[in-house]
């Protein structure tokens, strides 16, 4: 019997995500087949969380003694998007550690309100120096409570 390869959650909406960036896609994103190459959405992931870490959680990229560590990534694709459309990453906390922190981040076309894909990022913040585990800063901290969604902690 034939299997529906489409995801069987709906896609997500705008209205859940607290934060949202835009993302406006480059020539180089396309792939051969005319739309936005897969791996390509981890890097808007990335982008709109460390965007929002600096300006709002005062992560010092540079010089810093604590940094996050991507640790896990996952996206589920509901539609194609192509080159040159403009993009809208919505962003949110789903889990909030000691020194983990998962974000839940969706893509959407300009004026849609549905996820074109959708996925997660967890990150570990370490020590620079030593590479291990460390609490959250305070401010980056706080920013992120600004974010978490459903109680979770």
């Amino acid at each position: 019997m034939p299997q529906d390869n489409k995801p069987s959650d709906p896609s997500p909406t705008r209205a859940d995500y607290p934060h949202i960036a835009a993302i406006q896609t480059r020539w180089a994103d396309n792939d051969i087949y005319g739309h936005v190459n897969n791996v390509t959405y981890y890097a808007y992931f990335d982008t709109v969380v460390n965007c929002y870490l600096i300006d709002e959680g005062g992560l010092d990229i540079q010089d810093g003694t604590v940094v996050g560590f991507a640790v896990e990534t996952t996206c589920r694709f509901f539609k194609p998007v192509a080159y040159p459309e403009k993009l809208s990453a919505g962003l949110r906390v789903a889990r909030l550690g000691n020194s983990s922190v998962q974000y839940e981040i969706a893509i959407f076309k300009e004026g849609e309100d549905e996820a074109a894909a959708a996925g997660h990022f967890v990150h570990v913040f370490v020590d620079r120096t030593t590479d291990k585990p460390t609490p959250i800063p305070a401010k980056i901290r706080a920013a992120l409570e600004k974010l978490l969604v459903g109680g979770a902690g």
